[in-house]
């Protein structure tokens, strides 16, 4: 291994990131040992762009089952290197970050994995309050695994694992955030999360696998699992509780936004269990009125 790059191998799951990829992958090429994009099939130039920024770019198609994306990554992505730090194709380390994980393996290490905050982009601007969110995305591979869960008949999430993290003992959480900006219009945000309402309103009607799901989420993940009136809390939590209004416009959007997300949620679940029951009811696009 090359003394000046750190012992880690990046892990890039993509599938139609064009507009995202080179920046991320510029990003990490001289700062890491491998820097692997893991394609799902792409339409447009990401595995193209990729290749030509210096990442080595692996196919991957979904056999519809486990393991899916992310562990199948831990399995196949460079075994030989220990160490695997998934990055979204629109994330980036922070400078911070680089010299924070240079400090950390620099040293022998005792924890499994780390937790790192996202520096959050939304519709063009910098989230400095709010919501913060924090990924489990630096992992010892040996030590961690993502959960085999009930959830393979769950529309919304496909190939990749779902809202939960990856199981490991002994985890630190870092300092400085991988930033995820997204260059593509703040309409696909909507589409992403419309899809992922259609997983989150499913796991209400199965419980046991919700409640597996429930315990491989942080510690505030599993508060809020737990919360009544999520989008109303949702929303108090993140622009006034953690000042999301000090961000301005782009601050109350995102907070709205995600109370909205919880809001999708509850319509979907409560339109389950009328269907279960045999009401009437008028579908508009993958919504039922009733």
């Amino acid at each position: 291994m090359s003394p000046s790059k750190l012992p880690i191998v990046v892990a890039i799951p993509t599938k139609n990131e064009a507009e995202n990829i080179a920046r991320t992958v510029r990003s990490v090429i001289d700062h890491f040992e491998a820097v692997v994009v893991v394609d799902s099939d792409s339409t447009d130039e990401t595995c193209k762009i990729a290749a030509e920024e210096g990442a080595e770019v692996v196919p991957y198609t979904w056999d519809g089952g486990y393991p899916k994306k992310k562990q199948w990554c831990l399995d196949h992505v460079h075994p030989q290197i220990p160490w695997l730090l998934f990055l979204d194709g629109d994330e980036t380390p922070s400078p911070e970050l680089l010299a924070e994980l240079r400090h950390c393996f620099s040293r022998p290490l005792k924890v499994a994995a780390f937790d790192i905050p996202l520096g959050y982009w939304f519709a063009g601007r910098r989230l400095r309050h709010g919501y913060t969110i924090v990924k489990r995305a630096l992992l010892d591979r040996t030590r961690c695994h993502f959960p085999v869960l009930g959830d393979l008949d769950a529309p919304g999430m496909g190939e990749q694992e779902g809202h939960y993290q990856p199981i490991a003992e002994h985890v630190w959480r870092l300092k400085s955030p991988i930033e995820h900006e997204d260059l593509d219009p703040v309409r696909t945000w909507f589409d992403r999360h419309n899809r992922y309402s259609d997983w989150e309103a499913w796991l209400e009607h199965h419980p046991e696998v919700k409640e597996e799901i429930r315990q491989a989420k942080t510690r505030q993940g599993q508060l809020f699992h737990k919360a009544p009136f999520k989008p109303l809390v949702s929303f108090a939590y993140a622009y006034l509780y953690k000042r999301g209004f000090l961000d301005g416009r782009a601050g109350f959007d995102y907070a709205l936004a995600m109370s909205f997300y919880r809001w999708q949620i509850g319509l979907k679940a409560r339109e389950g269990e009328l269907s279960e029951a045999g009401g009437p009811g008028v579908t508009v696009g993958r919504v039922t009125i009733r």
